[in-house]
């Protein structure tokens, strides 16, 4: 089955959005005085824990080990460019400003950035013309057609892998210690470019190697509660800019 696709240059994708950083990337954004948000989720993962298929074996790369009471998890730290309304580069004439030297996540859009899900056209901001099936293919039952753009998603996802042990690094140096459960939200840090910048800066020299204890930050009363069965610290906390929430509040501060 081809998928077919020409950019209509609409400007949708270019409008509130969370963009996916590498950590260089981060750097470049938020060093220009852009607003880069750190979003982390965390699984618990087993020490025995098996990566057979794709969706585990990316989480086991992508991520970091920590020890949140006596459970061990993996976190996945995501540096986001966040804007409301048009991304600060966009032009009038709903061209890149930054096209030259846009993130790898604006290069392959609509494409899926991780290994282990599909393309949905209907899940992107483009409109219908742009998915006309006189239109050049873009995947090709599953598999990106254009060269280029498949060489951009593989550096694309050869970053987030190489980023994690930075990201590891980064949390210690800005004393980071809050995190959702993946699928159920995101806890959110919105941290001031230059602060980013500087924190950035120090954890590629190295992190300390004392760190504030993690804990887990939750919307639902049943996951604080069967956390803390486990003796596992926990916070229930309402949906706000502190925290992304997949599903509705069960009480909280």
């Amino acid at each position: 089955m081809n998928v077919c696709f020409d950019c209509t240059q609409c400007g949708r994708c270019c409008h509130d959005l969370r963009l996916t950083l590498s950590v260089a990337e981060a750097r470049v954004w938020a060093a220009r005085g852009h607003q880069v948000d750190l979003l982390v989720e965390a699984w618990a993962w087993p020490e025995d824990m098996v990566t057979g298929d794709a969706a585990t074996q990316w989480r086991r790369d992508t991520t970091f080990a920590v020890q949140i009471g006596d459970v061990p998890f993996r976190v996945n730290l995501r540096l986001v460019a966040s804007h409301v309304g048009a991304c600060p580069h966009l032009l009038a004439d709903m061209r890149c400003g930054n096209y030259e030297a846009r993130p790898r996540i604006c290069r392959i859009y609509p494409l899926e950035s991780r290994p282990f899900e599909a393309m949905v056209p209907e899940r992107r901001k483009c409109p219908p013309e742009a998915w006309d099936a006189a239109l050049p293919v873009l995947e090709r039952d599953g598999v990106i057609a254009d060269d280029q753009a498949a060489a951009v998603v593989v550096a694309h996802r050869a970053a987030m892998v190489a980023d994690a042990p930075l990201k590891a690094s980064l949390v210690k140096v800005m004393g980071l210690s809050e995190t959702a459960m993946a699928g159920e939200g995101l806890a959110v840090y919105n941290v001031a470019p230059a602060v980013l910048v500087e924190a950035l800066d120090v954890a590629v020299r190295g992190a300390p190697e004392k760190a504030p204890p993690w804990s887990i930050v939750t919307n639902r009363e049943a996951t604080r509660a069967m956390l803390a069965e486990l003796e596992c610290p926990a916070l229930l906390v309402a949906a706000g800019r502190r925290y992304l929430a997949s599903f509705a509040d069960e009480g909280g501060v």
